[in-house]
């Protein structure tokens, strides 16, 4: 096991409360594998991974539980033993490369700083270990390349040049927050086949996360459905398409548009809204959006349970 994360549980400290970002979730990943985390927009899936990596500011953030990296506790660490793990060991490839990347440096000075910083090479050594990497990512004529500023990359371009970075230094895990979310299909398409190629050539494990379970679906071992902060279902990733057990799960899938649909035929969409995380309720926090809800929905908040060996469903209905 790679990962083992612990009763995550992560507050916001705010002018209008706490918000419960992140609530009690636990989950592992082994060497190697692939974990997909999907949900909608603010359910918790990027807090989740950031409060792993200590990345969220102390002055508002308040983070609790467990997240063992190779039997080591990540929230016990030291400042400098963290640094050694971040970048190196673990690495993080952000939503919008853009923003990410700073716009005065230069492509090749931003990959070989953590090459430099992690790995102790010089910076001839450096500058040819970081082109190797862009070659690898399939930018071309990557020598060129190297001198070139982030304005003069496309946002595809871009995305592979953080992922050389994250990549650099030949990591155990690699943390992919929605890479994909600002590309056109095609681009997507060619991210995802760029990662598992990497990932069966470097022997990486990855946890990718995303809101759309299309581009999930081919690339991850185990999905985790979050909602509200909460884990609501946790599968394989046939099991998970197969046989999803969660409402909320269903109606993802059953959101995604069909190539071997009707023509004419409208998507189907999850009504509602998602709870107030400051005032989260009593019972299912998908309580009000659930056309299977029944009392004790509304009563009781279900906790985790297993399924099968291979599949958790936090629901307090059969389906």
């Amino acid at each position: 096991m790679l990962l083992d994360v612990k009763g995550l549980k992560t507050e916001f400290v705010t002018a209008d409360g706490i918000v419960n970002a992140v609530n009690g979730i636990s989950y592992s990943l082994d060497e190697g594998c692939t974990l997909g985390i999907v949900g909608e927009s603010g359910c918790g899936k990027s807090v989740s991974v950031l409060s792993i990596l200590r990345l969220l500011p102390k002055s508002i953030a308040r983070v609790s539980g467990e997240a063992l990296f190779n039997s080591r506790n990540l929230f016990t660490l030291s400042n400098s033993e963290l640094t050694e793990i971040r970048g190196n060991k673990i690495a993080m490839i952000f939503q919008d490369p853009m923003t990410c990347l700073n716009p005065v440096l230069t492509i090749g000075d931003q990959i070989s700083e953590a090459i430099e910083t992690h790995l102790n090479l010089s910076k001839t050594d450096a500058k040819i270990r970081a082109i190797e990497m862009l070659q690898m990512v399939g930018i071309p004529s990557a020598e060129k390349r190297f001198n070139d500023y982030p304005h003069k990359f496309s946002g595809g371009m871009r995305q592979r040049v953080m992922i050389a970075m994250a990549l650099s230094c030949k990591p155990s895990l690699l943390i992919a927050d929605e890479p994909t979310t600002a590309l056109d299909v095609t681009i997507q398409s060619q991210i995802v086949e760029l990662v598992k190629r990497l990932r069966d050539e470097l022997g990486m494990a990855i946890i990718w996360i995303t809101h759309d379970l299309a581009v999930i679906a081919g690339l991850a071992d185990k999905i985790v459905v979050m909602y509200a902060g909460f884990i609501v279902e946790e599968a394989d990733v046939d099991t998970l398409y197969e046989n999803p057990k969660h409402p909320y799960t269903i109606g993802l899938l059953n959101a995604l548009p069909r190539v071997d649909g009707k023509r004419g035929t409208r998507l189907t969409s999850i009504d509602g809204f998602p709870p107030d995380l400051i005032k989260l309720p009593l019972g299912c926090p998908f309580y009000k959006r659930c056309s299977y809800h029944q009392p004790q929905c509304f009563e009781e908040r279900p906790i985790l349970r297993e399924y099968s060996s291979t599949h958790k469903v936090a629901c307090w209905v059969n389906l």
